[in-house]
């Protein structure tokens, strides 16, 4: 099987994906796929929320179209395109371990091993552990080359050559100490920040709010901070993010803002809030789910300084001031082909193994 057909099996694979959407489930007549995998899927989606309560089917959907989007024969020629698949001669077994924060977060992975030509092992995340297997059957079908190309395992990981893993910054330890012979990638915690300077017209700053409350924060890519100017407007910000405030209606992240509501009052700690997200000033990256830090800033490139040495702990900074270096807002859960995550190319890594 060569590039051309793995890119292939791909781009089916993404139509496959274009009937589930932000905007529903819609069957469409002439996908040959429909008869042994439209229904399969549809269950699953509508399941997911049972096997973990921060999978909406809304999530979920956002899910499947942001990965159709990517997936197109056009996305991919262009991402493959930068690299040099013929050094790629002896096929390798590559265990991958994979995070379960965010539907299908492990498919860029998954996504990378096979296009690149090898094996995968993976050892999937109890919290999103059912949507693989069905892509991998997909897969299969329409291409019987990809048999034996993928193994799940719940067990120990077993007859590698090389690592992918994500987790957090504790499980990192573990990996770098019973992975580290092997060559690696080894992935922490990490966030997202924004950069606002009070010029950010509406329309920008309701685009923020998806980059915040997509997957209830969840995310690497999810905003977890935003730098202001220190006479920034929260007037702009708080208006422009009513537009989520059903989130609140969802009963786990309520449950999380009233928890870490009660956790900011008792610590008399100074929290702007509107009965769905909380502000709180803090040094820190990660905030807790319902909660959005902030910090102000003197100059922008001073803020850029500082941001240049918290590298190691941001996904990715969103703003207006240079389309060439930033995300633009709304669109940090969208990222290209490319876009790899904590910056590490994995495509690069697994040709040159």
């Amino acid at each position: 099987m060569n590039l051309e057909q793995r890119i292939e099996s791909f781009v089916q694979l993404g139509d496959f994906f274009s009937q589930f959407t932000s905007n529903g489930i819609n069957k469409k007549d002439d996908s040959e796929f429909n008869t042994l995998f439209f229904d399969a899927f549809k269950m699953q989606i509508n399941r997911a929320s049972e096997f973990n309560g921060w999978f909406t089917l809304n999530n979920v959907l956002n899910a499947f179209e942001s990965w159709s989007e990517a997936l197109s024969a056009e996305n991919l020629a262009k991402w493959t395109a930068n690299y040099n698949f013929s050094n790629n001669v002896d096929e390798k077994s590559i265990a991958i371990i994979m995070a379960g924060n965010i539907p299908l977060v492990g498919f860029h992975d998954f996504l990378s091993v096979l296009i690149s030509g090898h094996k995968a092992i993976v050892k999937q995340s109890s919290n999103d552990k059912h949507f693989l297997p069905l892509i991998l059957k997909f897969l299969e079908h329409q291409n019987a080359n990809f048999k034996g190309k993928v193994i799940f395992t719940e067990g120990k990981l077993e007859k590698f050559d090389a690592v992918i893993a994500t987790g957090s910054n504790n499980t990192a330890r573990y990996f770098e100490h019973y992975f580290g012979k092997y060559p690696s990638i080894i992935r922490k915690n990490r966030n997202s920040v924004a950069i606002l300077t009070g010029n950010e017209s509406k329309d920008e700053l309701e685009n923020l709010g998806e980059d915040i409350f997509q997957y209830f924060g969840l995310g690497c890519r999810s905003v977890s901070k935003i730098f202001i100017p220190e006479d920034y407007n929260f007037d702009l910000l708080f208006n422009a993010l009513y537009k989520y405030n059903n989130i609140i209606n969802y009963k786990k992240y309520e449950n999380n803002y009233d928890y870490n509501k009660a956790i900011y009052i008792m610590s008399l700690f100074n929290v702007l809030e509107n009965g769905f997200v909380m502000l709180k000033e803090d040094e820190s990256y990660a905030s807790p789910i319902a909660t959005l830090f902030y910090e102000k800033y003197k100059s922008v490139d001073d803020l850029m300084l500082k941001l240049n040495s918290k590298k190691d702990q941001i996904q990715c900074v969103v703003s207006n001031l240079d389309a060439n270096k930033f995300v633009k807002f709304g669109k940090t859960q969208y990222p290209n082909l490319w876009d790899y995550a904590d910056n590490v190319d994995t495509l690069e890594f697994l040709l040159n193994i």
